[in-house]
């Protein structure tokens, strides 16, 4: 009966819960922590329900890998895309990703790469992800008139520099990353921003930040 909305009676947990489960042990744990007793311990639940959704451990981590390669990539992806009047406001909506998990969950993300290093199948979503993301990037750049080799590189260039940013774990405060944001998007694109644009970001990053 996989693959259902939700069993039959007194429902305790979904799908999702057992994703959401999931997701929490493959940070904390590894992939090695993604067990289904543990997860059934952690909801507080006995396992009979996650065989109504998956069909055995391998079926939660194809599900698993493949909310992250999406879920995680859809904000990325819409805020690329959003219209702007400039590069640097551009940037901007991009910035939104590093300071709001609902928009990028960066733990999930590590923990996913980690994964990867051991299983060819997790590295080989993980590249395909990367372009997608990086295509989008690419495409943002573009339609401010950056040539397609420079587009490109400037989209690497953002996209592995922030996802290496995170990793260093700098324990630089939200006030200490916003005030460098006016450099940051003067290096990502080599233009000055305006000071609404950096305003409105640091309302934003206040708001949601992490």
């Amino acid at each position: 009966m996989t693959g259902q909305d939700a069993p039959p009676g007194n429902v305790k947990v979904t799908r999702a819960d057992w994703l959401r489960a999931a997701r929490d042990a493959l940070v904390q744990d590894g992939v090695a922590g993604v067990k289904v007793l543990v997860l059934a311990d952690r909801l507080g639940v006995s396992r009979s329900s996650f065989y109504w959704y998956f069909r055995d451990r391998d079926a939660l981590l194809d599900a698993l890998l493949e909310e992250w390669s999406e879920a995680n990539s859809a904000g990325l992806i819409e805020m690329a895309g959003r219209p702007a009047a400039t590069v640097t406001e551009a940037v901007c909506n991009v910035f939104r990703c590093t300071v709001d998990p609902e928009l990028f969950n960066m733990e999930a993300d590590f923990a996913v790469r980690a994964w990867g290093r051991s299983e060819p199948r997790v590295a080989a979503r993980v590249a395909e992800t990367d372009a997608r993301r990086l295509a989008a990037l690419t495409a943002m750049f573009a339609r401010h008139g950056y040539p397609a080799q420079e587009a490109e590189t400037r989209a690497l260039v953002l996209y592995y520099m922030q996802i290496g940013y995170d990793l260093a774990e700098r324990g630089e405060s939200l006030e200490a990353r916003i005030a460098r944001v006016p450099d940051y998007l003067h290096v990502f694109t080599g233009r000055a921003p305006g000071a609404e644009e950096v305003a409105g970001f640091a309302a934003y990053a206040r708001a949601h930040g992490r």
